[in-house]
């Protein structure tokens, strides 16, 4: 396969002193070339529009990020290589320049780079130099790094560019600030995580102080399986005053101007204010949900509605997402199932403007008493008729969702999967999980902050739409008489930060004992952690939120010794 070769070119006459960028913060779809392509074009169409002489556009953007073993399929790689060589045709009409990133396939290794597009041609390519192998990312498995490498000259000036990474570190930064860069100029597809926003702004702003240079830093936006895209694009000047912020979670073209005066470069730009912690993570979920759905082609969801809390919220995500029209909700009632909780589901429903269904599971719970009646026989019951009632409601979603093509969304939560306290092909059952990454507690912190805003882009009602029933009554699983989910586990206002650290932290029990909690809760929700994995590696994708999410984010074996209760 052929790489995509840099060349020269007249260049286009500037006086060196000002430069018009078009942040593009855009959403790609993983793999789909052809329009990706499509939707740079058009953005260079409103960036030419605009007077813009560069349109700048995220890490990876062409194929979308990560691409993991795509990388390896050489037909996906030369349909990428031969896009790069369209996209550089586009520029020979004397309009905005591009910079992009893309995947390039040279001698045998594969490398992540950026590629400047300018007059027909392929300016320049820079690759990046420091490749991620932590958390979600295995960028070592594919790419090779990149070398240090100085400015590329355009339209006279010197831009360093960095990639992602690259600017988590002080050296490919010291080498374009030392090599005659005049403005640092990142790509980036950074995944959200609770307090990252402010990570990057500092890690930026250590990289402004060190070389004395303004900072553009473009971000992607957007869904991609695990993965939420934040954008949060922004731009600080020498001094560390911000220059330019983009919106969060949606898709956004902003102009920058670039001067040059006396005291060297400044940057000029919009500043959007960037919306508090609670509505950020709101929208990071809704994206999520949102993206899996349209970027796989699916018509809507179909979830369980049982009256509780975690279906709650994921009904209002939803329709937030998607809108009630793409949104089913079935209630699917047993004989334990308590009137408040039809009623708070019927209220629910009623706010969001989605029908409720009822399909009730007594028939079938009859039914399989009878086929199991000998098998069963001489024993009491326990948990395996509780998790009857979960695995036949769950193949109602199912059998619904084969019917109709609607995606099944599971409601459980991260404290109760790590807890275990989740029936595997039961209410685990879905393509896609919500709220897999948000802890109980946080569960209730959305709902509260939901029933007071609406969040950005969000097709739901904007008033209050969870009864305010639903979030303070007990939870309850509700599978035999008067269950209560503190009968199998501690509060959760307890619980949650010994499992936070347990996972997150990957403390131990004598650590987590130290701050204060009795060390006999510690040992039972290390022992529910460690027993659950095998339940864990089944589950549905859901969006990473968190430091350490469940998935590809948190790597333990399924069989496994190590018991740390008892050491």
């Amino acid at each position: 396969m052929a790489a995509t070769q840099t060349k020269d070119r007249p260049e286009i006459a500037r006086n060196g002193n000002s430069l018009t960028l078009a942040l593009a913060q855009l959403n790609p779809v993983m793999g789909d070339v052809a329009g990706n392509l499509q939707r740079a074009v058009n953005a260079r169409s409103r960036a030419a529009a605009l007077g813009a002489d560069l349109l700048v556009l995220p890490e990876m953007y062409l194929s979308g990020y990560p691409c993991d073993d795509l990388l390896l399929r050489a037909d996906f790689m030369e349909q990428i290589s031969s896009t790069v060589e369209k996209l550089a045709e586009i520029t020979s009409d004397g309009g905005p320049a591009i910079l992009l990133g893309a995947p390039v396939a040279e001698g045998g290794q594969i490398f992540n780079s950026a590629f400047l597009l300018d007059g027909g041609v392929v300016l320049a390519r820079r690759d990046k130099v420091q490749l991620p192998n932590y958390g979600v990312f295995d960028e070592k498995r594919h790419f090779t790094a990149g070398q240090l490498a100085g400015p590329v000259p355009f339209r006279g000036v010197r831009l360093g560019l960095a990639i992602c990474e690259d600017i988590w570190s002080e050296d490919v930064c010291e080498t374009l600030a030392e090599s005659g860069a005049e403005i640092i100029l990142s790509i980036n597809a950074s995944p959200f995580e609770q307090k990252k926003t402010d990570a990057r702004a500092a890690h930026v702003a250590a990289r402004v102080v060190e070389t004395g240079l303004p900072f553009i830093y473009l971000n992607m936006v957007g869904g991609q399986d695990e993965l939420v895209f934040d954008g949060h694009s922004f731009a600080l000047n020498t001094g560390g005053q911000l220059a330019a912020q983009l919106p969060g979670f949606t898709e956004a073209l902003s102009v920058l101007t670039a001067s040059k005066g006396a005291s060297g470069w400044q940057l000029q730009g919009q500043i959007s204010k960037p919306g508090e912690a609670t509505a950020a993570l709101y929208s990071a979920v809704m994206t999520g949900l949102r993206d899996y759905v349209e970027k796989n082609g699916f018509p809507g969801v179909v979830l369980g509605l049982s009256g509780g809390i975690d279906s709650a919220l994921v009904a209002v995500l939803a329709v937030d997402a998607l809108g009630p029209e793409r949104v089913r909700l079935v209630m699917m009632p047993s004989r334990y199932t308590a009137d408040i909780s039809t009623e708070d589901a019927a209220q629910l429903a009623e706010n969001l403007g989605v029908q409720l269904e009822t399909i009730p599971i007594a028939e079938g719970m009859a039914a399989f008493d009878v086929m199991l009646a000998e098998a069963f026989a001489g024993q009491q019951p326990d948990v395996a008729e509780e998790n009857l009632q979960s695995r036949l409601r769950g193949a109602l979603l199912m059998a619904l969702s084969n019917k109709f093509g609607q995606m099944v969304l599971a409601t459980g939560n991260k404290s109760e999967y790590a807890a275990g306290y989740a029936t595997l092909y039961g209410d685990m059952c879905g393509g896609y999980a919500p709220l897999k990454d948000l802890w109980k507690t946080q569960v209730f912190d959305l709902c509260c902050w939901r029933n007071q805003a609406l969040p950005r882009a969000g097709f739901g009602p904007d008033r209050a739409v969870i009864p305010e029933r639903i979030i303070t009554r007990p939870p309850s699983a509700e599978l035999r008489a008067d269950q209560q989910d503190t009968d199998s586990l501690p509060p959760y206002d307890i619980l949650d930060p010994i499992l936070i650290a347990l996972t997150e932290e990957m403390a131990d029990i004598d650590s987590i004992t130290a701050r204060g909690y009795d060390r006999d809760v510690v040992a039972r929700a290390s022992q529910l952690l460690f027993r659950a994995e095998y339940k864990r590696f089944q589950a549905a994708p859901g969006p990473k939120l968190s430091a350490r999410a469940f998935g590809r984010d948190r790597r333990l074996p399924l069989t496994s010794g190590f018991r740390p209760d008892k050491q």
